[in-house]
């Protein structure tokens, strides 16, 4: 019980950081090219009471915990963005829909460079006493856990599935009979997605993605 806790309060704050970040870059992104909906709702934020969804912020995170799952994975409530007030139309919701996991990028980058300042101790650089001994080591910890998190939530929502960002930035990209026809497949999204959790391809198309991220920045 004690190590549950222990690990439930290291993945907490950068959970939250993550899948947060990762919606309000949308809000963000969307108002810089017009569209102000996520803004008049309070979307654009970091208070996690008005992102946290129950079941991907919550419930999720804590049965993948508790099930040892080797990576962690979740989601806050989706920022609302109306698409017909960007500027730019398809390519300006591929803008939107790539702010998302490039945010998680830039984290993991931040993270990384965390992580591996804590770890060689150096002790001409800024707050290096305090990141000795017990605080050192609960920061690596902490810096590690967001890099990996961060960069699963990248590679899983770059996936060419609507309604994940991948599938919108291609929606965005690609040729309007093509976008058209994908665009069509966001209805059967989560079914297809939960085929791909349930069959083990999930795994096949994220972990070889997420190895070579990690190697670079680990």
């Amino acid at each position: 019980m004690e190590d549950f806790v222990l690990t439930a309060v290291l993945v907490v704050f950068p959970l939250l950081l993550a899948v947060i970040c990762h919606e309000v870059a949308h809000g963000w992104t969307a108002e810089k090219l017009g569209d102000p909906t996520a803004r008049s709702l309070g979307r654009i934020t970091l208070n996690p009471l008005v992102h946290i969804d129950p079941v991907g912020t919550v419930i999720l995170p804590l049965i993948l915990i508790v099930s040892g799952s080797p990576f962690l994975f979740g989601w806050a409530k989706p920022v609302p963005v109306n698409f017909g007030n960007l500027r730019g139309g398809r390519k300006g919701m591929a803008l939107v829909a790539a702010s998302g996991p490039m945010t998680n990028l830039f984290l993991a980058v931040v993270s990384a460079a965390l992580f591996h300042w804590t770890t060689a101790g150096l002790p001409w650089l800024p707050f290096a006493e305090s990141l000795h001994g017990w605080m050192g080591k609960t920061v690596r910890q902490m810096a590690l856990i967001s890099v990996k998190f961060n960069l699963v939530l990248m590679v899983i929502n770059l996936l060419p599935v609507p309604p994940l960002d991948g599938g919108r930035i291609m929606v965005g990209l690609l040729p309007r009979s093509l976008a058209f026809q994908l665009d069509r497949l966001e209805r059967f999204g989560m079914l297809i997605i939960l085929i791909l959790i349930a069959s083990g391809l999930w795994s096949h198309l994220v972990r070889p993605v997420l190895d070579v991220f990690l190697r670079f920045l680990l």
